[in-house]
């Protein structure tokens, strides 16, 4: 299967999420994946966005089931959310379950005025009602297969497909 290449699909998010930053939005990515393509989000755009970053780790629903992540890393997010417009970015969109995860460690920082979900790549298979507005790709995969992000020493990303059970 030939995967899309990501730092064009970054590119090709940037100029959707462009027009949405001109009311003063921030960009707020779950880590690590959406933390990364936030940040380079945000340097595509060149404008000074506010940016923040997730770890949801302690707010998933299956966290008694998969225990603690020995990688947590805390949040950050260092601006008033309350009535701000929240553009929340990830690097695939599977299940939901991470996003539903992210945006109720969102909101113990505040109600924002709306929240707008970007994804670098949508697999299809959600389990929970949760869609993006914008969408760097399609790419259904069947339940063996995974898709990450990953990032290089000089922050290039590159998306890598993984067969299994």
């Amino acid at each position: 299967m030939q995967l899309p290449d990501a730092e064009q699909l970054a590119g090709t998010l940037a100029e959707q999420i462009r027009p949405l930053l001109d009311d003063g939005a921030a960009l707020v990515g779950i880590h690590s994946g959406g933390a990364w393509l936030a940040q380079r989000i945000r340097d595509l755009c060149g404008a000074d966005v506010a940016l923040g970053m997730l770890d949801i780790s302690l707010y998933r629903d299956d966290f008694s089931r998969i225990g603690l992540h020995p990688q947590i890393k805390p949040s950050h997010i260092p601006f008033d959310v309350e009535n701000r417009h929240i553009v929340l970015v990830d690097d695939v969109l599977y299940t939901g379950r991470t996003i539903r995860a992210a945006m109720n460690e969102l909101y113990d920082y505040g109600r924002p005025a709306r929240v707008t979900l970007a994804v670098l790549v949508d697999r299809g298979g959600r389990e929970l009602p949760i869609e993006a507005q914008v969408v760097g790709a399609c790419l259904p995969l069947t339940p063996q297969q995974n898709l990450q992000l990953l990032r290089d020493e000089g922050g290039k990303l590159s998306l890598k497909l993984y067969e299994g059970a």
